[in-house]
């Protein structure tokens, strides 16, 4: 694939006056890795830096750190900004400046945000496919309590994201707040795993990459084999494919694709956000090789600026799926003009997504 060179510049700021800090670039160009040697800035002169790198073209996204996430930039009031975007079509000079950094500030108290339906299952429940313990969360109906009602019921995972700024790392999805907006009749159960922090990534994987072994098929095996079969035997669910659904973001989209496509009959439907499938181009090969009703059903979404592969990986993923005889309207595709790779969007995505599973139920 043809390089190109882009190099970084800052010039003096307010934020840059110390001499010779050690400024990282962290971005989808190095696993948001935000002290990386290989993409530290070389200090020409107090508040001067520059980086001059080789990169294919694509779509970028980064920001600019001191080492720490802890001391990432930020705006010059202390609250954090969007993720810087850029495309790389030639060679290219990106100018940069920093308005302040986030230690220089003191930490925003955290409140939780999670709705009074919003209940712990357990804060370490069992998973013995990959020897370790998690918390669970469970979103039950307004009418949950007060009848003998069953539900639909959608497993998620980066449980911490979902439902509470608390415990969210980069803002949450606010998937109850979405919800309780619904009436009773179009609610459903949402349950929420918690990822496994340092072994998110494996765990969402199901191949394994330099990033480690994958635990991905561990990690089904626990949805599939222990936690769905406690689910339904303690709560008022309908337990049958149609009406059981796998969803999740990034690598939590990875792994929908997995599960729904390993156990069809578990997983009636996935909703594959901003999948990435770069990390394991392997499930495009077992995509082919399986055997799906139908009936199977998958909602595919992401922005057009999160990455240099994310929309022709998925539309290539979707195409397989449609060969399948499985109907557009069953896998519908959807590219979100300008959006890039983060918790606000997916939280926009979320109730067209859950419109399209209504119609399915």
């Amino acid at each position: 694939m043809a390089q190109q060179k882009v190099t970084f510049k800052i010039a003096e700021t307010k934020a840059l006056k110390v001499s010779k800090l050690h400024l990282f670039l962290a971005g989808n160009f190095n696993g948001w890795n935000p002290a990386d040697t290989a993409w530290e800035m070389r200090a020409d002169s107090p508040g001067h830096y520059h980086l001059s790198k080789a990169m294919p073209r694509g779509i970028y996204n980064f920001k600019i750190t001191r080492g720490s996430w802890q001391t990432v930039e930020c705006a010059a009031d202390g609250k954090p900004i969007e993720n810087r975007n850029f495309v790389v079509s030639k060679d290219t000079v990106i100018t940069l400046s920093v308005s302040g950094w986030q230690d220089d500030f003191a930490v925003a108290e955290k409140v939780h945000t999670a709705s009074a339906r919003v209940h712990i299952v357990d804060e370490k429940f069992n998973i013995p496919q990959l020897g370790r313990q998690r918390r669970i969360w469970i979103y039950l109906p307004s009418g949950y309590l007060t009848s003998n009602k069953k539900y639909p019921v959608i497993y998620m995972h980066d449980g911490q994201n979902l439902f509470d700024a608390y415990t969210s790392g980069y803002g949450e999805w606010g998937i109850d707040e979405i919800m309780d907006k619904l009436p009773d009749a179009k609610q459903c159960i949402i349950v929420g795993i918690d990822h496994g922090g340092d072994n998110r990534i494996t765990e969402y994987d199901p191949y394994g990459s330099k990033y480690g072994k994958g635990r991905g098929d561990d990690y089904v095996e626990f949805l599939v084999k222990t936690l769905k079969p406690y689910i339904d035997a303690h709560y008022h669910t309908i337990a049958d494919a149609r009406h059981t659904s796998i969803s999740g973001s990034s690598m939590g989209g990875l792994i929908s694709m997995y599960a729904i496509l390993k156990y069809p009959n578990v997983f009636g439907k996935a909703g594959i956000f901003s999948p990435a499938f770069w990390i394991a181009p392997d499930i495009f090969l077992f995509a082919q090789q399986q055997h799906l009703s139908t009936k199977s059903g998958f909602y595919f979404v992401c922005g057009d600026a999160e990455s240099a592969t994310m929309v022709s990986d998925m539309k290539k993923m979707a195409d397989i799926i449609h060969s399948k005889s499985i109907s557009e309207e069953n896998a519908p595709v959807v590219i979100v003009k300008g959006a890039s790779h983060n918790e606000k969007q997916w939280n926009g995505d979320f109730p067209a997504f859950y419109v399209w599973l209504l119609k399915e139920w």
